[in-house]
């Protein structure tokens, strides 16, 4: 009885740990993705003002 309990209990941690590391990878990456729109918030659209000789 005591091995069926330890199991489930290591299975409910693993899917537990699983769940906080796709939520910790969706938060990185949503924080990169807003992090670029802020970078592109500061430039104009439109033609580059650089000119080539």
């Amino acid at each position: 009885m005591k091995t069926k309990f330890a199991a489930s209990v290591l299975s409910a941690l693993l899917y537990v740990q699983g769940l906080l590391g796709f939520a910790a990878l969706v938060t990185v990456l949503l924080k990169d993705r807003a992090h670029a729109g802020e970078i592109a918030i500061g430039v104009p659209p439109g033609p580059s003002m650089l000119v080539v000789r």
